[in-house]
């Protein structure tokens, strides 16, 4: 661009077709194989000129009185497609008044032409004095360069912004790492989210810049490489470091083109068109593996780059902040000494000596609370010895006794196991587990990466066995105490999903992974079968409390057989819950606690009495009624009252029912005249955790259709069905919700208005096709669940089970609801789970004459007029 370009009196219109033209060309440049360092600068210098030609032609005869400056990653010429173009304008004096204007129209000018401006007006006494105030500031002024304008600014902010006179190199230090551990908090403190985000997330570019500008303003350094000089990294690992930073790079250049805007997530929405751009195709993409493998790549890369991270923060901390510290080398055994509160190997050679001291090191650092971490020569030692860790060296007995002595340590597993990890000594121990670091589960509702939702299960495990985590889970604590073995506990979490990704059931599969791991580290036969137990049957007794009647004495007598023990119910129970919570912290509710809990209780009352003696539904009826009996009585109904209602309810009412909620549906059904139907009552809490909202009316079709189409345009998550017709032909429909979020429904006027707006439909048998508040997840579009009907018996024979899979969506109960009036089929109880964007529901049905349907004909017919009115639109 030439300043003549302003002569012209389209100038304006010819910048911002010279800036697109430029876009354009980057684009065509861009290759996502090669490195874009040079696209980089080449649109850094692009952007130099155009500012600085507009500097010259608006400031006039002021140009060369003030400065213009580049600050942040266009200071470091670091402009990626969509960046923020950062400026720095360096006054003469705090009296603008002469230049007032031709700054306003040199911002303005910018702003037209479409430039993304981060900007700020100072004296270098200001800026000073903001940086001095913020770390921030000073950080970014650490990368200001001049454009064009007044050197002499830009020469005096640089001369009293130095570490001897603001910030000196320690400070500097101590402020940035407080800032890391607060970025790392809102990522969990992990890298392997499946959206991660390049720049901020652990790992990611933001770790590089903490890097250099540490070392920047230690050591007044021009350039990273510097590290090789003053002893930080050998070469080969700072070019491990720039070709990890390249791939990122190259990443985020290409997620800028891709979204056209300064996008730093990595979505599920540009996951697979990234996948393609780097190379990874995949003839089979319904399994998604092309996904999954460039996801891999990049946490892998940023597996490197945390571990470069760890080691270079920890250098620094011991050049900078202790320099003056004369370290002293003080022996710890025979193979490690401690140096600065850190472990270090006692040689060179150790390992070589020594090779089960890979192993030995973990062990140490658990036994010793006051040791900081591993020194980063060792760290790299490490590394370097991994191919130490052969078949020989895991058949080695010792080997064995050492990796299981750190499973039975007081403290540490999971910092030590994270270690363990980052440094590459799990994956090359058990091979098995190589196969999960770094693998995405290509889902809507495991949200890390199969290695780190494995470490994530373990350390929710440890918490059940501390005090201090006590308020979080306080039943789980309390079993935790009843555990004989917590590192029977931990192998079990440890091998849970080290399966995923084969083919085959991951749990068949990992059991036998488990099984030649237990024999060969020379667990006892007991130890041996429950780890592989717990393995095994990790997801049972989820899907049993999610997808079954846990108030059906069957039922729970065939968990209980599956348990055998209640050694092993408390063990299935702990790693049961850590195991939802590991998954995604979201998806851990009340309700889900509520019902673990309850169906634990249940079954460990069915242990302790004994299999042989299971409770009859004889039993379980008279005890319901007896037991709600006498609190209505308590409550001043008499007998002859209730009995009014309960003569037409059934025997499965009050199986179904427990005798606090027999009691409330008493009360109001009794209380209530035929003119004020439909009644329509909501609890805001229950035993379950969740609100039940109660209908009680004359029968007729659609009720459970205008029902659950209510409910979920209000935005409600329905998580249990029960649906009951009385011998005088009155509906009695319960459903127990939350709100979408998870959170129990907390207030007044929102339980009144669900109330009102349910009764107002059934009077007027519709719902009004306003808009649904019920919200459907961004990511749920980038995971379409195939739709798959299923019948299968009842054991008792009374219904038929309809089990039915496919993607949620906002009324999909109401439409099954519709099908079955259709099909005049009569609906008893449903189960609703979504995980995720999955669906997995399960519907007691029968014939209008309540008769099981057997007839595989007639199921088949169902099952096309469900998919039928699934694939409608509506």
């Amino acid at each position: 661009m030439h300043p003549s370009i302003f002569a012209e009196k389209d100038s304006l219109q010819q910048v911002k077709q010279l800036l697109k033209q430029k876009d354009t060309e980057l684009r065509q440049k861009f290759n996502p194989h090669k490195s874009v360092s040079h696209l980089l600068k080449e649109k850094s210098d692009f952007i130099d000129n155009v500012l600085g030609c507009c500097w010259q032609h608006f400031l006039g005869e002021h140009a060369s009185q003030l400065a213009l400056c580049a600050v942040g990653g266009y200071g470091r010429k670091e402009l990626f497609p969509y960046s923020d173009i950062d400026i720095v304008v360096l006054l003469d004096s705090e009296d603008t008044s002469p230049y007032q204007e031709a700054l306003s129209n040199f911002f303005t000018f910018l702003w037209d032409i479409g430039l993304k401006l981060g900007q700020s007006v100072r004296t270098v006494k200001q800026c000073v004095e903001a940086a001095v105030a913020d770390q921030t500031i000073m950080t970014s002024l650490m990368e200001s360069r001049l454009i064009t304008g007044n050197a002499t600014l830009r020469k005096a902010l640089r001369q009293q912004t130095t570490s001897d006179k603001i910030w000196p190199s320690d400070q500097f230090f101590a402020a940035k790492m407080q800032e890391q551990r607060q970025r790392y908090a809102k990522f969990h403190d992990t890298a392997y989210n499946l959206e991660p985000n390049i720049k901020e997330g652990p790992g990611g570019l933001r770790d590089r810049q903490v890097i250099s500008w540490v070392f920047k303003r230690h050591y007044n350094a021009s350039s990273i490489k510097e590290l090789i000089k003053y002893g930080f990294l050998p070469e080969s690992e700072y070019l491990e470091l720039v070709a990890a930073l390249e791939v990122l790079w190259r990443i985020r250049y290409a997620l800028h083109l891709l979204t056209s805007r300064c996008e730093d997530r990595l979505i599920f929405d540009y996951q697979r068109d990234l996948a393609q751009q780097f190379g990874f195709s995949s003839e089979h993409q319904e399994h998604n593996e092309d996904v999954e493998q460039f996801m891999q790549f990049y946490f892998k890369t940023v597996l490197g780059l945390e571990r470069l991270n760890e080691m270079l923060l920890q250098l620094f901390n011991e050049r900078f902040v202790s320099a003056k510290t004369v370290y002293k080398s003080i022996p710890l055994n025979d193979k490690f000494a401690i140096i600065n509160g850190y472990l270090e190997a006692i040689d060179d050679t150790l390992f070589d000596r020594h090779p089960l001291a890979l192993l030995e090191l973990f062990l140490v650092l658990e036994q010793n609370s006051s040791i900081k971490g591993v020194r980063a020569t060792t760290i790299r030692l490490v590394r370097k010895s991994l191919h130490l860790i052969d078949d020989a060296f895991r058949h080695n007995k010792d080997a064995n006794r050492l990796f299981i002595e750190a499973f039975r340590q007081p403290r540490g597993i999971t910092d030590q196991l994270r270690r363990m990890n980052r440094y590459g000594v799990l994956a090359a121990y058990i091979p098995g587990f190589a196969n999960i670091v770094a693998r995405m589960q290509y889902d809507l509702f495991h949200i890390y990466t199969v290695d780190e939702h494995t470490l994530f299960v373990i350390r929710n495990l440890r918490r059940f066995a501390l005090e201090k985590h006590l308020d979080e889970l306080p039943f789980c604590n309390d079993i935790f105490l009843l555990i004989s073995k917590p590192e029977i506990l931990y192998l079990a979490g440890l091998f849970h999903d080290i399966a995923k990704g084969k083919n085959g059931d991951h749990s068949v599969i990992g059991e036998q992974i488990a099984r030649e791991f237990c024999i060969q580290h020379d667990l006892s036969s007991h130890d041996t079968n429950l780890v592989c137990w717990l393995v095994r049957n990790h997801l049972v007794m989820s899907m049993t409390a999610q997808r079954k009647d846990i108030s059906d004495p069957d039922i729970i007598h065939q968990f209980a057989q599956t348990v055998g023990s209640t050694e092993y119910l408390n063990y299935l129970y702990l790693l049961t819950v850590a195991d939802i919570r590991a998954t995604n912290p979201e998806l851990w509710n009340a309700w889900k606690d509520a019902l673990l809990k309850e169906l634990y209780s249940v079954t460990y009352s069915t242990l302790h009495r004994g299999l042989q003696n299971p409770v009859t539904l004889t039993d379980r009826l008279l005890e319901n009624k007896k037991e709600a009996k006498d609190e209505l009585i308590k409550l001043g109904i008499f007998e002859p009252t209730m009995l009014r209602f309960w003569l037409h309810a059934g025997d499965d009412y009050f199986l179904r029912y427990s005798a606090d909620e027999i009691a409330w549906h008493t009360i109001a059904i009794v209380s209530s005249k035929e003119d004020e139907l439909p009644l329509v009552l909501l609890r805001p809490q229950t035993q379950r955790g969740s609100a039940e909202v109660f209908v009680y009316t004359k029968n007729e079709e659609a009720i459970f259709s205008l029902s659950t189409a209510t409910l979920d345009q209000l935005g409600l998550t329905i998580l249990d069905a029960r649906i009951m017709t009385t011998t005088d032909d009155y509906v009695l429909n319960s459903f127990l919700v939350l709100e979408q979020s998870g959170e129990p429904i907390n207030e007044l006027f929102r339980e009144v208005h669900i109330c009102t707006a349910l009764r107002h439909n059934l009077l007027h048998h519709e719902v009004k096709t306003h808009k649904n508040i019920h919200r459907q997840s961004r990511q749920a579009k980038h995971f379409p669940i195939p739709t798959r009907i299923q019948f299968h018996a009842d054991p008792l024979n009374r219904h038929t089970i309809l089990e039915l899979i496919t993607t949620d969506h906002a009324g999909l109960l109401s439409k099954i609801g519709r099908a079955f009036v259709q099909q005049d089929i009569h609906l008893h109880s449903a189960k609703i789970t979504t995980i995720g964007s999955r669906a997995e529901d399960m519907f007691y049905i029968t014939d209008n004459q309540s008769h099981p349907i057997t007839d595989p004909v007639r199921q088949e017919q169902i099952g096309e007029e469900i998919l039928k009115i699934l694939d409608a639109t509506d």
